[in-house]
């Protein structure tokens, strides 16, 4: 059964991300009794879908562990039937509680749709397929009147998180059914921070435990 609840797990996720980016970072679960007490399985509370950006450790700048996240990564974060299972896999198998897409800025994905958009560039291989994944968020980014990068980036983000629960029945029943909540963050390069851009099934601030509640 899941040990936590998502408000809960969403909290625990942010307050190890405020932890790295503080400087002090407790890196929870990395020592030899964890390796041992994973040995028979794995239990983690989030699965991460991020992008493979190597600047982007997931449990390094959320400050977790062995066994805390199950990630999912890939370039600009798109997202495909085996990705999609991965994430099903972490909260119907696994119970993890919690969905996070993590995107960041300076993004080369979204910086080749952009181009892609703008001067008709269209990059070769299997690249080209990631880059048409993103260049629909890029196109509603300038429906809406948007032409930062920042806020390209978000609307990426958003366009990822929607496309999960559109996709997955079985993802967005779990949303309404308060078992998991889906949540996209966006990562600053330079600062370390991950702020908030779109949540489904839980609001920030919702999860902050109890007085004496020991941390994820």
């Amino acid at each position: 059964m899941p040990r936590t609840s998502p408000a809960v797990a969403f909290d625990a996720l942010l307050a190890g991300n405020g932890r790295f980016v503080a400087g002090t970072p407790a890196h929870p679960n990395q020592d030899a009794a964890r390796r041992t007490e994973l040995a028979p399985g794995q239990d983690p509370f989030a699965v991460v879908l991020g992008c493979s950006d190597s600047r982007l450790a997931a449990e390094i700048i959320f400050d977790q562990g062995l066994g805390d996240l199950f990630v999912v990564r890939t370039a600009g974060h798109v997202i495909g039937p085996e990705v999609l299972g991965s994430v099903e896999y972490a909260t119907s198998v696994l119970g993890a509680r919690l969905v996070v897409v993590l995107g960041h800025d300076s993004c080369g994905a979204v910086g080749a749709a952009r181009a892609a958009v703008d001067e008709g560039f269209a990059a070769g291989g299997f690249v080209r397929d990631v880059v048409e994944r993103v260049v629909p968020s890029v196109l509603a980014a300038r429906a809406a009147g948007l032409t930062a990068d920042s806020d390209i980036i978000d609307e990426h983000i958003r366009h990822t998180v929607d496309l999960v629960l559109d996709r997955s029945r079985l993802l967005s029943d779990q949303v309404a059914a308060g078992e998991i909540a889906v949540v996209g963050l966006g990562y600053q390069l330079a600062e370390g921070s991950a702020r908030v851009v779109t949540t489904h099934g839980v609001e920030l601030g919702e999860g902050v435990p109890a007085e004496g509640t020991p941390a994820l």
